[in-house]
């Protein structure tokens, strides 16, 4: 137990250490900087992923539109993973992979940025999704793992974690989400 405890926590420590390097850096605030200029555009972030994945877009999406540290005004943002009733007709009546598909026609629009989240870089509705986006002219940004996967050709701005596994991709998702939102939001309490 002691050994995997070890390697797990010696595996967080690597990848998060990552992110120090010119390509994390440069990604954190390109991605923030890009969410700025579109919600003061009127734009707004779309989110979206499965499993864990979901869990992180809901998150990510509470920050902006709640808060992350510190009182300021909301910022438009929307998991679309959330709306069961939309998930399961579309799932039913067209298929899985359109799930995330059909709302991102609905509400997307040019000045919006979409973010897909997905450790393998392969989940079909995140790439369906992405399609859409880059057909309406969205910003696209993917957080993924492994290779990158079919995700990372339709995104604007990737960030790759270096690992096939899924737990410690996760946990630098989650950091990488909470640097994002910190910056975007400095740049709100700051204009107040």
């Amino acid at each position: 137990m002691k050994k995997r405890i070890e390697q797990a926590v010696n595996d967080n420590i690597r990848l998060k250490s990552q992110l120090l390097n010119e390509e994390g850096i440069k990604f954190i605030s390109q991605v923030s900087e890009v969410i700025i200029s579109q919600i003061n555009n009127g734009g707004k972030v779309l989110l979206c992923g499965n499993g864990g994945s979901a869990a992180d877009a809901q998150h990510f999406a509470a920050e902006f539109v709640g808060r992350f540290m510190k009182n300021r005004k909301p910022l438009p943002a929307v998991a679309l993973t959330t709306d069961s009733s939309i998930l399961t007709a579309v799932g039913n009546d067209y298929n899985f992979e359109s799930v995330f598909l059909r709302q991102i026609r609905a509400l997307c629009t040019s000045n919006d940025v979409v973010i897909g989240i997905s450790t393998s870089g392969n989940s079909g509705n995140v790439v369906e999704a992405f399609k859409c986006a880059r057909s309406i002219g969205a910003k696209i940004v993917a957080l993924l793992g492994n290779t990158g996967g079919k995700c990372i050709q339709y995104a604007d701005y990737n960030y790759v974690v270096d690992s096939c596994e899924s737990a410690r991709i996760q946990e630098v998702h989650l950091l990488l989400e909470h640097l994002i939102c910190e910056f975007v939001e400095k740049a709100y309490i700051d204009a107040d």
